[in-house]
């Protein structure tokens, strides 16, 4: 999958018992690293962690736990028992996440929203101010923030993921600007539309709730089999690598922006706001008005 090298690394992937995450995981695995999965739902993670284990690319060791990274307790513990497992964790990957509630946002259940918030939001900010100790004891770390399609457009009738989509994509730019002098990188992925439970669930909630024009296009994408989860994974063992250091601040895109070669633009890179959120005003549109 990847050319990319983690031998000698330690990693924690949440909300890695199926989908994007459990494939990043073995793309960790076969790359060399030592794993920590997590997952809300024990069974699941379990069934993950035995067939990781049972894969003949796994050439790392692969640990795995229940834990419930919305809650503080469990953050906690999930990094301590990491530390404990491997001594030292280099990565963490916040792939936990849900859509939440689908409809207009006066109609659906307020505990289900503000549960999607936590779920989406908390589960990123956690585990950062968890291992960002750990980090900066070392002078090294890489923390790998999982964006989605509501970080960068609107996603009506989907209020809840897209406001925390776009909320942990300016955490991981502000976080990046707190650590760039320790040695710590901080960068999104934008995976694609990927063909998952998460797209199952918006099948399954239908035109009627998540809008008719939505509802069509990732019917369409459904049909033609979205992103590979491959793409996302190789993006991210890049991120996870030496290749990667120093590049962070950044929400990079898997199947469209050419990361393979960042390194060879880090001037650019550093000195200006490409692949970052910004506000668009009337010049960047070639207007002449909306200057004071």
């Amino acid at each position: 999958m990847t050319s990319y090298s983690l031998e000698g690394r330690s990693a924690i992937v949440t909300g890695a018992s199926q989908g994007l995450g459990m494939v990043m995981a073995r793309a960790f695995t076969a790359a060399g690293a030592n794993v920590v999965i997590c997952a809300r739902d024990e069974r699941a993670i379990t069934r993950a962690h035995d067939d990781l284990v049972g894969t003949s690319a796994t050439r790392g060791r692969v640990v795995a736990l229940q834990a419930d990274v919305s809650r503080e307790d469990d953050v906690r513990r999930l990094v301590d028992a990491a530390i404990d497992a491997f001594g030292r964790i280099h990565i963490l990957v916040n792939n936990a996440g849900v859509y939440g509630p689908m409809g207009s946002i006066d109609q659906v259940p307020w505990t289900d929203w503000v549960r999607a918030i936590e779920i989406n939001i908390f589960g990123s900010v956690l585990p950062i101010r968890a291992l960002l100790p750990h980090f900066r004891q070392h002078r090294y770390g890489k923390i790998i923030q999982l964006s989605g399609g509501g970080a960068t457009s609107p996603l009506p009738r989907i209020t809840a993921y897209a406001a925390a989509k776009a909320a942990v994509v300016r955490l991981a730019e502000s976080v990046a600007l707190d650590v760039k002098d320790e040695g710590i990188d901080v960068n999104s992925i934008a995976p694609g539309a990927l063909n998952t439970r998460m797209m199952d669930e918006l099948m399954a909630a239908g035109p009627e709730a998540v809008g008719k024009a939505f509802y069509d296009r990732m019917k369409k994408t459904a049909e033609e089999g979205g992103t590979p989860l491959d793409t996302g994974a190789r993006l991210a063992v890049f991120l996870a690598s030496a290749a990667s250091d120093g590049i962070t601040g950044k929400l990079l895109s898997a199947p469209w922006d050419p990361w393979e070669s960042l390194q060879d633009h880090r001037t650019d890179l550093d000195a200006s706001d490409i692949y970052t959120l910004r506000r668009i005003v009337p010049k960047d549109r070639g207007k002449t008005w909306g200057e004071r």
